[in-house]
């Protein structure tokens, strides 16, 4: 079971479940009737869609793993499964779980499937290997299970509502994953990926990292653009926006790589706020009216 876990990567999949109850929950319409089987089907059949498509991932790559000293105890490097029972789990699961999403609507299967496809397939095989900023299109299908919890209830999927949930997810992920990058510049150099600080250096992945942060940043703070906010965007959003760009500047000046944890938490905390806040006040209104 714990092999099966790390296989699955079930933190990671449990952080894309949030994601999608998110954008359900934004797509919902007051005069729609609340049938509690779809949220419950679209967790089950996400939960198998991510689970097998992180397994295929390792599969895929479990001989660069062994490269590196932080994949090293992944099931297939310490030889406790073998690349094939990993291909058979992760397509099993992947077929399962698009199943089940079809159910819940054809829409959502594709996009599902077409998130899949972009990360095992053009992010995996190319973008990651290829392209110092391969983080940037690999960013698209981190971003992909709010619009696919978004699409259980809605076809509009470009609406202001969607676009901002995709956006925020999207733009988190380059300062979340280029600070571990930094982290962990030396493990990738062995496995041979071309990430940001290993080919340009620490100070200029800062740059970068700072750049992507003012707009993910300030993407929070004109929320009320694309959906409506309340209390908590001016009690949560704005604030922590600020703070995000405060402990940004401390962690650029300090001048030590280890003093990476504090803003890396800070982004994480942030993402869930953003995202959370204009759900909380939705249904804030919604129970009210």
């Amino acid at each position: 079971m714990k092999a099966f876990m790390k296989l699955t990567k079930f933190g990671i999949v449990l952080f894309a479940l949030v994601s999608a109850l998110a954008g359900y929950a934004m797509s919902f319409r007051e005069f729609q009737e609340f049938n509690f089987s779809y949220p419950l089907l679209l967790i089950f059949g996400l939960y198998f869609v991510c689970s097998g498509s992180f397994a295929l991932n390792q599969a895929i790559e479990w001989r660069l793993d062994k490269l590196m000293p932080r994949t090293q105890s992944r099931p297939i490097p310490l030889g406790v499964m073998a690349p094939w029972q990993a291909w058979t789990i992760g397509i099993f699961l992947l077929l399962f779980g698009l199943f089940v999403l079809l159910v819940v609507n054809p829409l959502t299967a594709l996009l599902s499937l077409l998130t899949v496809i972009m990360y095992n397939g053009f992010y995996t095989m190319y973008f990651k290997r290829k392209m110092a900023f391969g983080a940037v299109p690999g960013a698209i299908p981190g971003a992909m299970p709010v619009v696919i919890g978004y699409s259980v209830n809605s076809s509009e999927i470009f609406s202001p509502e969607c676009l901002y949930l995709f956006l925020i997810m999207f733009l988190w992920q380059m300062p979340h994953f280029w600070v571990l990058a930094i982290r962990f510049k030396d493990d990738y150099s062995k496995a041979g990926f071309p990430v940001l600080p290993a080919v340009f250096g620490s100070q200029k992945t800062l740059y970068h990292i700072g750049l992507y942060l003012f707009v993910y940043a300030g993407l929070a703070m004109v929320s009320p653009w694309f959906l409506k906010a309340n209390i908590l965007y001016l009690f949560l959003v704005f604030p922590l926006s600020v703070k995000l760009i405060v402990e940004f500047f401390k962690y650029f000046n300090s001048k030590n790589e280890k003093n990476w944890l504090p803003f890396f938490l800070w982004v994480n905390i942030s993402l869930l706020v953003f995202i959370g806040a204009p759900v909380f006040d939705k249904w804030l209104h919604i129970i009210v009216k």
